[in-house]
């Protein structure tokens, strides 16, 4: 059985903190779920990280549904959370509802996640009141990357902050299970853990948050030459993969690879019949 939404909101009400990790991929996904975390997220920043983009905002409702598929394939436990494209669900109702219900139905996730606060919650209300659920996400919001002059820390001003606070609640009330905070100061991202209900997931927004989730090509150190403040390089596999292929080009190139060992032998009374 997979986690549920229920279960992911009781492990805030036992004050269990909760890990998400970002998968794109079949294999990713396997071994993320086989490690134990109960959210994955196939994150429209598979734009940045699986099809080099330099933004989320080019990512469509087949990219997403794509990976989607994958990785459902691959998390057998795990409660699979798709992110929702940009304008997919801004234009209208309507349209949110198509386009979550896609990646529901065809894509096969249990979730989907939405950016935004007060104007979305009209949309979130709809979609939970339709079966499906909803996490939200705010703070720093990629996809509104060019409204907020590029990738920048939120919350830092009183207006700002307020709007956080008071966004957060009415996302709780239409319906969210789950909010991620991004980029959001920590004492900010702490009254707000403290102040609804529903688990907050922090990625870059401080220790207090009820989870944290990271995108697993920065946590796997996939990108070496850029590690961002709020990521923590668990292993640096862009130099092993380096290494190994370094390795496997020389000896391909010196014919010490294959060796008859990764080979397959024949009864040899077979090659002198076909040579007669």
């Amino acid at each position: 059985m997979r986690v549920t939404i229920s279960e992911i909101k009781a492990m805030k009400q036992r004050k269990e903190k909760i890990p998400m990790l970002t998968a794109y991929d079949y294999v990713t996904a396997k071994i993320i779920d086989e490690a134990g975390v109960p959210l994955i997220l196939v994150g429209d920043s598979l734009g940045m990280v699986m099809l080099g983009y330099e933004s989320t905002i080019p990512v469509t409702m087949d990219d997403m549904i794509h990976h989607i598929k994958a990785v459902v394939r691959g998390a057998n436990k795990a409660l699979i959370v798709g992110d929702m494209p940009f304008m997919t669900y801004h234009t209208s109702v309507a349209d949110a509802l198509h386009n979550a219900g896609r990646l529901i139905q065809e894509g096969g996730a249990q979730a989907v996640k939405l950016e935004g606060g007060e104007v979305i919650a009209e949309v979130v209300k709809r979609l939970v009141d339709c079966g499906i659920p909803v996490m939200g996400h705010m703070g720093l919001t990629p996809q509104s990357m060019y409204q907020l002059s590029g990738f920048k820390v939120q919350g830092k001003t009183p207006e700002t902050a307020r709007k956080l606070f008071k966004d957060a609640q009415i996302l709780e009330q239409a319906g969210a299970f789950s909010i991620v905070l991004e980029c959001v100061p920590a004492p900010l991202s702490k009254l707000i853990t403290e102040t609804v209900s529903i688990p907050i997931i922090g990625i870059g927004a401080g220790p207090d948050c009820d989870g944290q989730v990271q995108v697993s090509s920065d946590m796997l150190g996939l990108y070496c030459d850029l590690v961002l403040k709020h990521a923590k390089q668990y292993a640096r596999l862009a130099d092993s993969i380096k290494t190994a292929v370094t390795d496997y080009v020389t000896e391909v190139k010196s014919s010490s690879f294959p060796t008859m060992k990764q080979s397959y032998t024949m009864d040899e009374s077979l090659l002198e019949s076909l040579q007669r």
